[in-house]
């Protein structure tokens, strides 16, 4: 048997650089490039190389720079090279900010630096754990491990992008210097995840048995939540059997969260469970990055209360304001209020900001004016929660789905406009969004009698490719006929992708749409994506908490309806996915009169038997090595 798994091993290592390297070929080779000034004649095999990887990226002299002292041509260890040097150059940035903020007298410009640096490392960190992973190359789990590396790549490019946020409204120049300091390290970690996704669509393509589409099976379930803790997010207060409990009355061992922080294990493996009683606690709070697997249990989201104030009129910026910050993956919270109290006349105020992969709330509040609730990164859901605010009040760049949820618009200043979503994603390749599914729209009692006067929108573009999806949700009459509000002028009307389905309400009728370009009208068949089993991976992680979800629609759906004039697919719709490709575009035409003995269907037999190889090892089934011999690389050139 242990002979077996070796040589299984060894099968699926030769496989796992085959797969690699077929993807690779094929961008080389047909990829529509606008970086043609090399010549492949008389070049070395690893510039042939390094110039082939680059292809797919948006900034292909950088990437080339990046990797011309290297000497190897092998596809996987050039990737990896270039998350490296991605890591190396956000990492003197960071030592940038340090220097920069020694020499500020403006407390804005200091404590942008000083976000940059806690970003800088949070970046780095991305850049590290997507290195980890794609060397370890999980090959019977491809897909899952690609959608971790292209939402891990895709945090690191909005953190650095957070980073340059925090200049705005800052005197001086510390913050172009800072652009300058960051603009190699954003080019390639753009570069990274063009790469990366790439090679997802090419693996797609191969149509591997088992790769795609596949639900979570009861043994494949994550081994940090466990049966009790499942039924522990499905219990009531009374029946909870916490970790450690903080009560403002004093019946716990701690009053405050602060307090509780310390005692929490760093890095754990398993749930951990902490049981906040009623009471209003008045903390700024941070849920570090090692607080993985994290669970916050409160007794109803109007009787746990955490609450502050910051805000940017005051001095603090943005990213700082938060009441509570989430940074460890993982993350669960239920019957939790967020609140940051500091009113529409101060501006940016913050409730919650959550930058955890994999987070969930349940049953929660964020209540705020405007920027309530920044959905920072990673992957989120949101499930019968309650959203409150004035302008921008849920925006950020996270992959987030809310499901059954209530977002509320307060009355702003006399002065203002409500927009509920401001998304912000920089580039078309990040796989993020906010999607809204079987939500309510609706204005709060004090903002009702006003909300023709002080009008109500669906959302405005904060970054160049934002991305919103509203679907099976009830829209009230506060929200206005043409729906969407533009940011600035003409920015990113044509980039923006933003698509209402299937709702309803008086609000829901869309005769007075804005019609920007990006402004699109979906079949089912394209907003299928949108939904939570495929956008944010749900069928993987949220069954093993109990949670109740609907994994795709939740109302029936028309394909089509013959009086709608559907949008066609731009070219940047589904870049985050990469490109469609057919099957048969693996098959390369080599020049056969170089090789009179090539024979292509042979060739395509390899590559298959190498499919069977990973469709074996991922039911861990036994593999005859022997065709691995046979495949080689010589259709590679390498």
């Amino acid at each position: 048997m242990a002979d077996d798994h070796k040589k299984n091993v060894v099968a699926i290592g030769i496989c796992s650089l085959l797969l690699v390297a077929m993807v690779v070929a094929f961008i080389g080779t047909h990829h529509d490039s606008k970086y043609d000034s090399y010549n492949h004649k008389g070049v070395s095999d690893s510039k042939k190389a390094i110039q082939t990887i680059c292809k797919s990226t948006d900034y292909q002299k950088t990437c080339v720079n990046s990797l011309k002292s290297s000497d190897t041509s092998n596809p996987k260890e050039l990737i990896e090279l270039a998350f490296e040097a991605a890591k190396k150059y956000i990492n003197e940035a960071a030592k940038n900010s340090t220097v920069l903020q020694s020499l500020q007298k403006d407390p804005r410009a200091i404590s942008a630096l000083d976000s940059c640096h806690e970003l800088a490392e949070r970046a780095v960190n991305d850049l590290q754990r997507s290195y980890d992973k794609f060397k370890a190359f999980d090959v019977s789990n491809f897909n899952n491990m690609l959608s971790d590396i292209k939402i891990w790549l895709s945090g690191a490019i909005t953190y650095q992008e957070t980073c340059l946020d925090g200049f705005e409204d800052v005197q001086g120049d510390a913050g172009e210097k800072m652009r300058q300091s960051l603009k190699t390290a954003m080019e390639l970690t753009s570069n990274g995840l063009a790469m990366v996704t790439e090679i997802s669509s090419g693996l797609k393509s191969l149509s591997v048995q088992g790769f795609y589409n596949r639900r979570l099976l009861s043994k494949d379930l994550p081994d940090w939540i466990d049966v009790k803790t499942r039924i522990l997010l499905q219990a009531q207060p009374q029946q909870i059997k916490p970790d450690l409990v903080v009560a403002k009355d004093g019946t716990g061992k701690y009053t405050t969260i602060n307090e509780a922080m310390k005692d929490i294990p760093k890095n754990s493996g398993k749930a951990f469970v902490l049981y906040i009683k009623e009471g209003v606690y008045e903390e700024k709070v941070q849920f570090n990055s090692s607080l993985i697997n994290l669970i916050v249990i409160g007794d109803g989201p109007t009787k746990t209360r955490i609450t502050g104030k910051l805000n940017f009129i005051d001095g603090t910026n943005t990213y700082q304001t938060a009441t509570v910050a989430i940074q460890g993956d993982n993350f669960i919270a239920k019957d939790i209020g967020f609140e940051n109290s500091a009113g529409p006349e101060k501006h940016q105020a913050v409730a919650l900001r959550v930058g955890a992969d994999k987070s969930l709330f349940y049953n929660c509040h964020m209540d705020g004016y405007q920027d309530t609730l920044y959905a920072h990164t990673y992957r989120q859901f949101y499930k019968d929660c309650v959203i409150s605010g004035t302008i921008d009040f849920i925006f950020g760049d996270s992959a987030a789905v809310f499901q059954g949820c209530t977002m509320v618009v307060r009355k702003p200043m006399d002065n203002q406009q409500c927009i509920v979503t401001a998304q912000g994603r920089k580039e078309a390749r990040q796989p993020t969004g906010l999607v809204l599914q079987n939500c309510t729209i609706q204005a709060d009692p004090g903002y009702y009698p006003v909300r023709n006067k002080l009008k109500s929108y669906l959302g405005r573009p904060w970054k160049q490719y934002s991305r919103t999806i509203i679907l099976e949700s009830f829209l009230d009459d506060l929200i206005q006929p043409q729906g969407w509000l533009p940011w600035n002028e003409t920015f990113a009307l044509d980039t923006l992708f933003y698509a209402e389905f299937n709702n309803r309400g008086p609000a829901s009728i869309k005769t007075q749409r804005i019609t920007w370009p990006g402004v699109k009208e979906l079949l089912a068949s394209r907003v299928q994506r949108f939904t939570v089993s495929q956008f944010i991976d749900a069928d993987i992680w949220i069954p093993s908490t109990g949670v109740p979800y609907a994994p795709g629609f939740i109302f029936p759906v028309l394909e089509e309806d013959q009086s709608v004039k559907y949008s066609p697919i731009s070219p940047d719709e589904n870049k985050d996915l990469g490109r469609e490709r057919e099957k048969t575009s693996f098959i390369s035409s080599p020049d056969k009169s170089s090789d009179p003995e090539f024979d292509l269907k042979k060739e395509s037999n390899r590559r298959n038997q190498c499919r069977n190889i990973i469709y074996k090892a991922k039911f861990h089934s036994k593999v005859d090595t022997t065709i691995t011999n046979r495949a080689g690389f010589d259709i590679f050139g390498t």
